[in-house]
């Protein structure tokens, strides 16, 4: 009898010993193997959230087992959460209880349409695409905000970084970065050049679009912008091919045909004299600054260079530019771009 209680009492204390490992490994071990971001959202279940968790730990159960002991289902703060390699189960746990900083670092550039700008600010704050551009299309935020359409509002959206909170509603970002935008063309050095090229600060948005979309090389995009300029104070039309492929509504075109400069729109820059309605993308930087530092110079026309390098030779008068329209398309034909 007495071997029979060792052997029980031996038995058990392996049980432990193997249920204490166990319990070790799961819950003290790492359980985010790489380090990985997720957006929870305030319109998301628990059950929603904590999956989008569960997906990327090594050790799900012991999760649900210690997400239960700290009553995490009572709430989750919404925002954006960054688990670390070498988590383990109950760091991961305790930050979703406690929180973290709600702040994040949102990154605007880089977009043709609303739409895209919407997609790419949803991956980085909880407001999913849907919400962002219903805000962006929304006809009395657009009034507030002292627009027509959405495409003119996208004029606000100066490229940079930004620090929101992560569960910012969409109406309330396009508010702050109205703010921004009043901020940056109220400074007494961007007023001198807004007064030295003669263009409110829309009209700047409107015309940046198009030299960001003209040209890579960003020494250049004051020279640009310079072509531009001349072509508006003389009343001369723009004649920029950006903004044809934007009323055809397609920017892969390789090369505008006849067919393109008759397209009836008020963004037709060939048929319309002026700059287009709205801007035609979201401009970078360094055109925005192009424009506004805009070279002076005699050019009226520019053409891209038949090397295909990304750059434009540019002329003074019709003849001139001929010649180097004529190389151009030479090189297009020989390379059989259509």
């Amino acid at each position: 009898m007495k071997n029979k209680i060792v052997v029980v009492i031996i038995v058990l204390a392996v049980l432990v010993g193997v249920m204490g490992a166990w319990a070790y490994h799961m819950f003290c071990n790492s359980a985010v193997e790489n380090r990985f971001t997720v957006h929870l959202r305030a319109d998301e279940s628990y059950d929603e959230m904590v999956a989008k968790v569960k997906s990327s730990l090594a050790y799900p159960l012991a999760f649900d087992l210690y997400a239960k002991r700290i009553n995490l289902d009572r709430g989750i703060e919404p925002g954006k959460y960054t688990f670390d390699e070498g988590m383990t189960v109950i760091e991961v746990a305790r930050t979703l209880k406690f929180g973290v900083d709600n702040a994040v670092r949102l990154v605007i550039n880089n977009a043709r349409t609303p739409e895209i700008l919407a997609g790419k600010i949803s991956r980085q704050i909880a407001a999913d695409s849907l919400s962002i551009i219903t805000a962006l299309r929304d006809k009395s935020l657009i009034e507030e905000m002292g627009f027509d359409s959405a495409e003119a509002m996208f004029s606000i959206f100066l490229p940079n970084t930004y620090e929101v909170y992560a569960d910012i509603a969409p109406d309330a970002l396009v508010r702050r970065l109205k703010r921004e935008s009043d901020n940056f063309w109220a400074s007494a050095s961007r007023q001198a050049k807004l007064e030295r090229v003669g263009l409110s600060p829309y009209e700047v948005m409107v015309l940046a679009s198009i030299v960001h979309e003209e040209t890579n090389a960003k020494d250049e995009m004051a020279r640009v912008a310079g072509v531009y300029i001349n072509r508006l104070r003389i009343g001369m039309a723009l004649q920029a091919d950006p903004t044809l492929k934007y009323a055809a509504g397609d920017f892969t075109i390789k090369r505008v045909l006849e067919i393109h400069k008759g397209i009836e729109s008020p963004y037709n820059t060939y048929l319309h004299a002026g700059l287009p309605p709205t801007p035609i993308a979201m401009p970078d930087m360094a055109a925005i600054e192009g424009v506004l530092n805009y070279e002076e110079h005699d050019y009226l026309y520019f053409c891209a260079r038949p090397e295909m390098d990304g750059r434009h030779n540019f002329a003074r008068n019709l003849m001139e530019h001929n010649r180097n329209a004529a190389a151009y398309h030479k090189a297009l034909d020989r390379l059989k771009i259509r």
